[in-house]
């Protein structure tokens, strides 16, 4: 397939799990009705990022894959004929947790899930409380319109996890997110933060040749105290924006990729075939010191 229409959801959240829930589906018949042939939601788009605390009782949030939501998406996207991108809070014994993004083929078929590798620890993100990082590796997906690759949100940061993806043969990058900023910190320093966590993705989408859409949540939480900062984009794979979002407000917008242009920019700037594979064996040490 040449060409696809990915649908992406940024959206704010309430506490009631249920009304996330609705409204998510709500916004996947609008992008399907502007054509939307993929959708990706946000990070763990059923409920507030309750990661700013350590607190038991959120691990209740928790539900299996395949389980409640995907049951529910699954009929969505058999309806709609869409493949979904649904990041959701694994619960997967007792005991033991995820995030977890499910993937849900145009005609309903839940194709499997990929876990959450990198796992913050910063304040306000205490990500390590809740979640075991992913043990089922890199991933791709064989869905109707094309192979999706998904990485979530502390993942972006890391180029080795974008290159896997796509030697794994990913048309597309999705990166489902949930970070913001602290509401008592300067301009310069929000301006600066984003304009990094764009960077960074932009450059997974050049250095491999593929389109990256991240999407990320918005609104105030925490009391107040975080602003998710939205700015959900869609690149191309030579790092070109074809979407920007608001840092405000809640968008559902579709953008038309061509899958063609990852042959044409790698055949102009071949980084892939330019790599020295038989050089890169230290980089799976933690440092390269004598210890």
């Amino acid at each position: 397939m040449a060409k696809v229409k990915v649908g992406m959801v940024q959206m704010t959240c309430t506490k009631d799990k249920q009304e996330n829930l609705n409204k998510a589906i709500e916004q996947i018949r609008v992008a399907a009705a502007k054509g939307a042939q993929i959708v990706c939601l946000q990070e763990l788009f059923t409920s507030l990022y309750f990661c700013d605390v350590e607190d038991y009782d959120n691990f209740d949030l928790a539900e299996a894959i395949p389980g409640p939501s995907t049951d529910a998406l699954s009929v969505v996207a058999k309806e709609l004929g869409v493949v979904i991108i649904a990041s959701l809070f694994e619960k997967r014994a007792q005991g033991l947790y995820h995030n977890t993004t499910a993937i849900l083929d145009a005609d309903g078929e839940y194709l499997g899930k990929y876990r959450k590798m990198h796992i913050p620890d910063d304040p306000a993100f205490y990500e390590k409380f809740y979640f075991t990082p992913g043990d089922l590796g890199y991933k791709v997906f064989n869905t109707k319109f094309g192979k999706v690759g998904v990485l979530i949100c502390w993942d972006q940061w890391y180029p080795e996890a974008s290159r896997i993806t796509a030697l794994m043969g990913a048309d597309i990058l999705f990166y489902p997110t949930a970070i913001g900023w602290a509401t008592d910190q300067d301009e310069e320093t929000n301006q600066d933060q984003y304009n990094a966590w764009q960077t960074i993705q932009r450059s997974h989408a050049v250095a491999n040749g593929v389109p990256v859409i991240s999407v990320n949540r918005v609104g105030f939480e925490q009391d107040g105290a975080m602003k998710f900062w939205g700015g959900s984009f869609a690149a191309n794979a030579q790092g070109k924006l074809l979407y920007l979002a608001s840092h405000d407000n809640e968008e559902t917008e579709v953008v038309e990729l061509d899958l063609n242009e990852s042959d044409y920019f790698r055949k102009h700037w071949p980084f892939l075939r330019d790599r020295r594979i038989e050089t890169y064996a230290p980089i799976t040490k933690r440092f390269l010191d004598e210890d």
